[in-house]
């Protein structure tokens, strides 16, 4: 199965109104569709510019505010989700769910469906600054072109959540990110070329750029959106079927091969998935196997 997905380098900048939102998502996704995507992803944290549109004294917003946008955010996406007829990931949105917050990546489906997956692992700063919960649980989901997973930015740097969404079945890792120096985004970007060698994998990740001068650890970002797979014969020597410019406000767009993972899983240079050692090491698939027996 073939399919198309972008990534939005988003460009964070004030606004006054939620209609600015909406005409600076429109332009992207409608781009998006101008290019035949399947599937569109949108940076973590971009609807913190959200923020700046500020209160009546002229004050920025604060995260706790951000979840008052949630309708607005939600029945805009699942609007041009319909309208457009393509899948969005729409990027990370702060919820707030029994007096928590949390930072959860959207997928918007083409028939006006919504499931959710929440960031499971906090950054320091999402922790002490933002006073933000950690999501409980993975899920993959199924798509008409193919299983994926959404982990965000930070999650990305933990193998062992990847091995367990591959374990559950899924083929295309979107990772919506938001870093605000060159360590942190070599952090995040190193960590999708690992992930897509260890699983064999596809990663679809991008940033927010731009800078929100009146809001609180958003003033400072650096990203750049890539399409990174295996290091296989089939594939890039490199791992890149794409990559945009550093920190310009700009979209990326590439075609993806499931047929290309399915053969470099079963016959490529290197097979690392199916030559893990899960009888030296933990595997979620060897353990949910043994949770069943035992039942």
């Amino acid at each position: 199965m073939k399919l198309r997905v972008s990534a939005v380098q988003y460009q964070l900048k004030t606004i006054r109104s939620f209609q600015e939102f909406e005409d600076q998502v429109r332009h992207y996704v409608k781009t998006a569709q101008e290019y035949n995507a399947d599937f569109v992803l949108f940076p973590e944290f971009f609807t913190t510019q959200l923020m700046s549109i500020g209160d009546e004294s002229g004050n920025a917003l604060t995260i706790g505010d951000l979840p008052g946008f949630t309708e607005s955010y939600r029945n805009l996406f699942i609007d041009l989700a319909t309208e457009y007829e393509l899948h969005i990931i729409g990027g990370t949105h702060v919820v707030r769910k029994n007096g928590k917050l949390y930072n959860v990546a959207h997928l918007f489906y083409p028939d006006g469906r919504v499931v959710e997956q929440a960031k499971l692992h906090m950054t320091p700063t999402e922790v002490k600054e933002w006073n933000m919960s950690p999501g409980e649980g993975l899920e993959v989901f199924d798509t008409d072109k193919g299983t994926i997973a959404m982990l965000t930015c930070y999650d990305i740097e933990f193998p062992e959540i990847v091995r367990m969404a591959k374990a559950k079945g899924a083929d295309i890792i979107f990772c919506p990110s938001c870093t605000d120096d060159q360590h942190g985004f070599h952090r995040v970007r190193y960590s999708s070329h690992a992930r897509t060698i260890e699983n064999q994998v596809y990663v679809v990740t991008t940033g927010t750029v731009g800078s929100l001068p009146s809001v609180d650890f958003m003033r400072a970002n650096y990203g750049q959106a890539a399409v990174i797979t295996p290091n296989d014969i089939p594939f890039p020597p490199k791992g890149l079927l794409v990559e945009g410019e550093i920190n310009q406000d700009m979209i990326v767009t590439a075609d993806l091969d499931l047929e290309l993972l399915y053969q470099v899983r079963e016959e490529g240079s290197v097979t690392t998935w199916r030559d893990r050692r899960t009888d030296l090491y933990p595997d979620w698939e060897n353990n949910k196997k043994n949770l069943a027996l035992s039942l």
